[in-house]
């Protein structure tokens, strides 16, 4: 497996551009990244992984200084899961100057749910995948569910930028219990792991009460806000949005493919997770 700290350098290692599976990360790995790199590799080509704390996604509240940088243990769980080259650049590689070009999403996508509470967020993350396209030049792009709105917002950026590249949705990795795999879930304390799987949970919950139709959606809202702060938490959003583009369903719609998401706080480690559904 190569590792490579500069644009040049992956450039170098892939000289024809379109010859390569890409799964970026901001490293801190665990079996959801190598899922995702797995999967990659079942298409045949060179697997790059990129590992890259992105501080335009940060905002100044939140924890870019302490995110775990694990590049030496992130390398030695990628070998064996099939990836070939590692992208590992520093900050000055990818932002040699203040980055004032930047990719703004549609705001009907992207200041809903994650960015409604963190402003900004997804023009963080699309200016940099934007940029990691560019230097990996990829045929197929992977990413997971867990991130859902995520995934929208990069397919969409794609599509609207007429990008050689497919965008492909891994499904979210789960411990046993159900909590959705993240790197942020190292921070949860022991009593908080076990505590974690509530956020899913609740989603269940919810879901299976829309299909039933037993209230409005607000009243579900409200009702699953409650509960989950009851036990602790302090919850962004508990919602139901369809499935294709998180618009909100009608007053009286049960029928169609749906997504449960949310996001919450427990203690100070903030949460998402999201379960797909039918009614």
């Amino acid at each position: 497996m190569l590792v490579v700290h500069t644009i040049a350098a992956l450039r170098a290692a892939l000289p024809v551009p379109g010859t390569c599976a890409f799964v970026p990360t901001m490293g801190n790995l665990h079996d959801g990244h190598l899922a995702l790199v797995r999967q990659a590799a079942s298409h045949g080509l060179p697997v790059v992984a990129s590992i890259f704390v992105n501080r335009l996604q940060f905002a100044p509240h939140e924890d870019f200084e302490r995110y775990p940088r694990t590049l030496e243990r992130d390398c030695e769980l990628l070998q064996p899961a099939g990836c070939n080259i590692v992208f590992a650049p520093d900050e000055h590689e990818l932002y040699p100057e203040r980055q004032t070009f930047k990719v703004q999403p549609d705001p009907t996508l992207a200041d809903i749910l994650e960015g409604h509470f963190r402003p900004g967020f997804f023009t963080g993350v699309s200016t940099i995948v934007m940029k990691l396209f560019n230097a990996a030049q990829p045929r197929v792009a992977l990413f997971g569910k867990k991130d859902y709105q995520q995934l929208m917002v990069i397919r969409r950026m794609t599509q609207q930028f007429a990008l050689p590249i497919v965008i492909e949705a891994a499904e979210t990795s789960r411990a046993e219990d159900g909590l959705a795999l993240s790197s942020r879930n190292g921070y949860l304390s022991a009593v908080e792991r076990a505590k974690a799987v509530e956020l899913s949970q609740a989603l269940r919950t919810l879901a299976v009460r829309f299909g039933d139709g037993v209230a409005p959606l607000e009243v579900l809202e409200a009702q699953a806000l409650d509960a989950l702060a009851a036990q602790g938490w302090q919850p962004d959003y508990l919602t139901v949005r369809r499935r294709h583009d998180l618009s909100t369903p009608g007053d009286d719609e049960r029928k169609g493919a749906w997504v449960a998401l949310g996001a919450a706080r427990l203690g100070a480690t903030r949460l998402i997770d999201n379960i797909e559904f039918s009614a």
